[in-house]
């Protein structure tokens, strides 16, 4: 019997690949997307100095079923926001190995209207 690739396994070693090619720096920090079954996470990272800027997940108060494509874009646009309050208009996506598709591009959609350039 053959056996299933793992699918996280596969995603991982994907994001692997991608981050070294990508990395954010103060000025134009990685914007990080993690997907559950449940919610969505993205984060702004300075890689130099290994540090989080801002955030924003389908978990905080607000949002209420974090797994849809709806609460993607409200997360996107509210790490937009977060970044811009912090003067950051600019920054590197970091899809962290899923496909540019659904949840994740509602994501980036979000971001972008909320003015963030990638």
């Amino acid at each position: 019997m053959i056996k299933k690739p793992d699918r996280n396994l596969s995603r991982l070693k994907r994001h692997k690949r991608v981050r070294a090619k990508i990395s954010g720096t103060a000025g134009r920090p990685r914007l990080n997307v993690f997907r559950s079954g449940k919610n969505i996470y993205a984060q702004l990272i300075d890689d130099v100095s290994g540090v989080t800027i801002a955030s924003a997940s389908s978990v905080e108060k607000g949002f209420g079923y974090g797994g849809n494509k709806e609460a993607a874009k409200k997360v996107g646009e509210a790490v937009a926001k977060r970044a811009l309050d912090k003067g950051i208009e600019s920054v590197v996506f970091d899809r962290g190995g899923y496909i540019y598709h659904g949840r994740v591009k509602e994501l980036a959609e979000g971001a972008r209207e909320g003015g963030l350039k990638f």
